[in-house]
């Protein structure tokens, strides 16, 4: 009865240390079973047969001056912050399409937010702001829907407000533009419109923290890698949605983007 009680312990510590070992890794592909497959976020490249893997999602927090004060902060003391959102949050919509934007559970103020966003194609870690795009692979248009009410209730309570930000669909965009073929986004026109009415416009300069100061300030947090994407903030007059709106999003140099509430 010793022996057989020696052997399932000494079975079980093995097991125990493979799954720990398992979970250690970010793997190779076919190191390990798995009892199922996840499958991984992309986002297509504008005019090519090719899709960007998405790494992880950041978004920085109140980067317009005037959705800072809008949002109750002070934007002279503030530094950046930023939070993420999952990555099978993406919801993909191709120029000229409309897409159908479902309205999510548990919150009565829906909130559009129309942000430039930047896909990492070489990461690195205390980036300098000099040559932070130098990491940017490209570009592209997109929406941080909120679920405002649960947002500042949790914020309210000291609290998270994951639950406002980080949901299914919570993360439109469209294709990515290779930055080689479009350029840097200094400054453009951004802008955001509700059945028609304009809500939000504004200028990509007017960034409190510009695209390359996020970067620098991201890696010193975490090391950046390839496939990571940052939505870069957004400006004031953000504002609520119901089924049926259709929302429509500019930003110069890229195609409009347009979803309708559903």
């Amino acid at each position: 009865m010793k022996m057989k009680r020696r052997r399932f312990f000494q079975g079980s510590a093995a097991f125990a240390a493979a799954g720990l070992s398992g979970c250690a890794t970010t793997g190779s592909p076919g190191a390990a079973r798995t009892p199922f497959v996840v499958s991984g976020s992309t986002i297509p490249v504008a005019g090519a047969d090719m899709a960007f893997p998405v790494r992880r999602i950041y978004c920085i927090g109140r980067n317009y001056r005037a959705h800072s004060i809008e949002m109750g902060s002070d934007p002279n003391r503030e530094p950046p912050f930023f939070f993420q959102k999952p990555t099978d949050a993406i919801q993909f919509v191709a120029p000229g399409t409309v897409g159908a934007h479902p309205y999510p559970s548990l919150t009565k103020n829906y909130h559009y937010e129309v942000e430039l966003v930047a896909a990492i194609g070489r990461g690195g870690r205390d980036i300098p702001v000099a040559s932070a795009l130098d990491h940017v692979w490209g570009y592209t248009l997109g929406l941080d829907m909120t679920r405002r009410d649960l947002q500042r209730a949790m914020g309210d309570q000291k609290k998270p407000w994951e639950i406002g930000k980080s949901f299914d669909h919570s993360a439109v965009l469209g294709p990515l533009h290779p930055a080689g073929q479009i350029g840097h986004f200094r400054d453009g026109a951004i802008w955001l419109k509700v059945n028609g009415q304009t809500k939000q416009n504004a200028n990509l300069n007017q960034m409190i923290w510009s695209v390359a100061e996020q970067i620098s300030h991201l890696s010193q947090a975490n090391e950046l890698f390839p496939g990571d994407i940052i939505y870069s903030g957004t400006p004031e007059n953000v504002g609520p949605v119901v089924r049926g709106d259709l929302i429509e999003i500019h930003i110069d140099k890229l195609p409009n983007l347009q979803v309708r509430i559903v």
